[in-house]
């Protein structure tokens, strides 16, 4: 009888990325470089595949195109992609039309922290304009007509040492941060209000959406307990959030079914009902109308990311 072999378990995380593994024979630049590191690299190389690291990272295509994963995004880029994605939010590029032998250079990347920036705006309020960008950059920035611009900078920053480094790198910043055309690539955007009060009843309202978005939720009942009418609550919600409350649900559903689509092996079906759909055919259909695809080709193309071909 033919010995049946155990199938060892698809990886579904995302690789952890460490400051020990990063060497510079991958084209790392150590770490006494200062706060702001510079990197560039081609393709195929050990570094494109599906990770996460403590450090925002501003990631410029230069040569091919194919597929980017930043969060639950899948999308396309080419030449001129650039992308800011902040701490922990995972993140692949893998490109579909490499020629043979591959690219020299495809990956003009910046990292840097978090905390060094946070702690210097306190003092310098200059620096705390970039704050709002750096919130933004948590579902990851795609920013466009800035692909020439953008290149440029990460050459002044790259041959830059010490002071003028960091001064090149705040030029870079503040480009990116006076930047209107983008898009947030993961999860659902947000428009906050002007009001302190408004924003505190937004927040509330968008903390209870994503806490209990697979139970049946209703614009009334929750216009009710706000004390407003339906039609009030209504437009509150969209002019605060750019999307009609059921939109805005139907969105955080769909993101958490693609969070569970990327993650687990669970049947399509089963998680529809777990996110709070009650019809497998409508669920389809927002999710479609959300991601662009269905759910079982996102699925196919999420497990893409880690560097393998469609299947």
């Amino acid at each position: 009888m033919a010995t049946r072999h155990a199938q060892l378990p698809r990886q579904r995380q995302p690789d952890l990325e460490r400051d020990y593994s990063r060497t510079s024979a991958l084209g790392f630049e150590p770490p006494e470089t200062g706060t702001v590191r510079c990197l560039a690299h081609g393709f195929p190389t050990p570094l494109a595949r599906w990770h996460v690291h403590d450090e925002y990272e501003l990631h410029i295509i230069t040569a091919t195109s194919g597929k980017a994963f930043v969060g639950d995004w899948i999308g396309p880029f080419r030449p001129g992609h650039v992308v800011l994605a902040g701490p922990r939010l995972p993140h692949n590029w893998l490109s579909d039309d490499m020629p043979e032998g591959g690219v020299p250079e495809r990956d003009l990347v910046i990292h840097f922290l978090h905390e060094p920036i946070a702690e210097a705006a306190r003092h310098l309020p200059e620096l705390g304009e970039l704050l709002p960008m750096l919130e933004r950059a948590r579902h990851g920035i795609e920013f466009f007509g800035l692909s020439e611009r953008a290149i440029a900078h990460w050459h002044a920053v790259k041959r830059a040492r010490g002071f003028e480094r960091f001064a090149a790198f705040c030029a870079f910043m503040a480009d990116l941060a006076r930047c209107t055309d983008y898009r947030l690539l993961s999860s659902v955007q947000m428009r906050g209000e002007d009001d302190e009060a408004g924003s505190d009843q937004v927040n509330s309202l968008v903390d209870r959406i994503m806490r209990d978005y697979a139970l049946p939720l209703s614009a009334a009942d929750l216009a009710a307990e706000l004390g407003m009418s339906e039609s009030r609550f209504s437009r509150f919600f969209r002019r605060a959030t750019g999307n009609t409350f059921t939109d805005f649900v139907n969105r955080v559903r769909v993101n958490r079914a693609g969070q569970l689509l990327m993650e687990t092996d669970r049947l399509v079906s089963h998680i529809c009902y777990e996110v709070g759909f009650n019809n497998l055919a409508n669920f389809n259909r927002r999710f479609l109308e959300v991601k662009g695809v269905t759910p079982s080709e996102f699925r196919r193309q999420a497990d893409h990311r880690f560097g393998g071909r469609p299947t």
